[in-house]
């Protein structure tokens, strides 16, 4: 429990730190200009996702504890490497960028509040597990405050901030492999008793994810570019925040197996949607 305790939120505190020397606020200010995109991708990611979610949960028929954790997961903000994936295939990067700062800051709230009616409603074991307001306040400070400092270290140190760029990202894919390597080795033995059952809802709950994240907007006349950046934000979640909140926060380390497993299933899926939705553009 000292690993989660201490070398998680460390680990977040990287990862958000890196986002943070790529912001600026001219990035939550670019949404005013393009509000119907944005509004359109965060309703996707803040409404449509739980309820899908909550619909997957009830369909396999997860244990209480893994039902909790992939909500938990659903209400995570979209990860970095959304940005990434947006640029490989001709979305609108800006917009990735805007979302996902935007989405972290609301997600403070979000969370906390999905994460409670989750444990209200499947009511695992420990029934202490709610998210008072200290613990909200952890959430804050981990998601936040290593955002605000990587901001401000941009803003005083702009060439530092570029030159730590890379490193940054090539620390924050390792961190997350670490990361996911503790979720698993922690519950093992409810993982390999699982496994069939978080591998299929997970990639079920991945290529939904995608798929409404593109198919809504296009419905809703936003541009093709717009459209594959709001797939990569609603589709690749922060799982690393996910398992801190799990282990870290809730002291529950079962509860981060869904995010474990999506962590390792989004990377290739998202890839293979990128193709695809690439090839019908050629």
């Amino acid at each position: 429990m000292e690993f989660a305790a201490v070398a998680l939120p460390l680990a977040l505190g990287v990862i958000m730190f890196g986002l943070g020397l790529d912001l600026t606020p001219a990035d939550f200010a670019r949404v005013a200009k393009n509000p119907k995109a944005a509004g359109v991708a965060l309703a996707c990611q803040l409404i449509l996702l739980p309820a899908v979610c909550f619909g997957l949960v009830l369909l396999f028929r997860l244990p209480p504890m893994l039902a909790v954790g992939m909500l938990l997961l659903a209400a995570s903000p979209g990860g970095t490497t959304a940005n990434l994936y947006s640029h490989l295939f001709r979305g609108d990067v800006a917009l990735n960028i805007s979302l996902t700062a935007i989405n972290s800051v609301i997600a403070v709230v979000t969370l906390p509040v999905i994460t409670n009616l989750a444990i209200a409603w499947f009511q695992p074991a420990d029934l202490t597990l709610g998210l008072q307001f200290r613990k909200a306040l952890e959430v804050f400070v981990i998601v936040l405050a290593p955002v605000g400092l990587g901001m401000l270290v941009r803003g005083l140190k702009p060439a530092f901030a570029k030159a730590m760029d890379k490193p940054v990202r090539i620390a924050s894919v390792v961190i997350l492999a670490v990361v996911i390597v503790g979720a698993v080795a922690s519950s093992f033995d409810l993982l390999t008793s699982n496994l069939l059952l978080l591998g299929s809802i997970t990639t079920a709950f991945c290529l939904i994810s995608l798929t409404l994240g593109f198919i809504v907007p296009r419905l809703l006349k936003i541009e093709r570019p717009q459209a594959i950046a709001s797939a990569f934000e609603v589709g690749i979640h922060n799982a690393t925040l996910a398992i801190v909140v799990a282990q870290g926060v809730l002291q529950q380390p079962e509860m981060s197996l869904p995010a474990a497993i999506y962590g390792v299933l989004m990377f290739p899926i998202a890839a293979l949607f990128g193709f695809i939705v690439t090839r019908r553009t050629a």
